[in-house]
């Protein structure tokens, strides 16, 4: 798992790279709202799972388990809403929703890090709080994907903006350089959901089955 190559003095992982490489590839597939964002999300966390393990970040490793499990559920989520050759229909989050989504990042993120703090074997050298809060905020953002709300680039935007330095202090130096550029394509996805959403809303009645019509 630690095979890779050096640049200006430091090691840079093959796992940690190329799992970066499909992280990007998944926010441009997502973009264009492509089932294919979930089977290349999966390939990512697998080899930024083995990433992690080498670096010994177990609490960035759990959160690949996780991102695992979810890339599962949203495959199945988008595949259900795109059946019969339909558009995926995307929509901001309703107000209870929205709470909903909040309450679990911030509950979330208390409980994570009590883990963290008092679990030793996790070995959270730094933050754990941060550490909690990236976990339990991506977690969120990959479930309000799965819904193809818009508010999911959002929490992304906030993701990320913890994500940069915490990878840096790490020793992930291409995870901390992708979060940069994940950032820019994070604003232009929600541009593009919102805009389309927009036009969706004023435009004429158009057949569809959204993520969650059955439910």
């Amino acid at each position: 798992m630690n095979a890779g190559f050096t640049v200006a003095g430091e090691h840079i992982l093959w796992t940690d790279l190329v799992g970066n490489i499909a992280s990007l590839t998944v926010v441009w597939l997502a973009m264009r709202k492509t089932v294919w964002t979930w089977p290349v999300q999966l390939a990512g966390a697998l080899l930024l799972l083995a990433a992690s393990l080498d670096a010994q970040v177990p609490g960035n490793a759990l959160k690949q388990v996780l991102f695992c499990a979810l890339a599962c559920y949203g495959w199945y989520s988008w595949t259900r809403g795109t059946r019969d050759q339909h558009d995926l229909l995307v929509r901001p989050a309703t107000a209870r929703e929205r709470l909903f989504l909040l309450a679990a990042m911030a509950v979330g993120t208390v409980v994570v890090a009590e883990l963290f703090i008092h679990l030793t074997w996790l070995h959270i050298a730094w933050s754990p709080w941060v550490n909690a809060y990236i976990f339990v905020g991506s977690a969120v953002a990959s479930f309000a994907q799965s819904r193809a709300l818009v508010d999911f680039w959002i929490i992304w935007m906030l993701v990320d903006l913890a994500g940069v330095p915490l990878a840096l202090k790490s020793g992930l130096y291409v995870s901390g350089a992708v979060y940069g550029v994940f950032f820019v394509l994070v604003v232009l996805g929600f541009n593009r959901w919102r805009r389309e959403y927009r036009d969706r809303r004023f435009a004429a009645p158009i057949t569809a089955v959204p993520v969650n019509a059955d439910r």
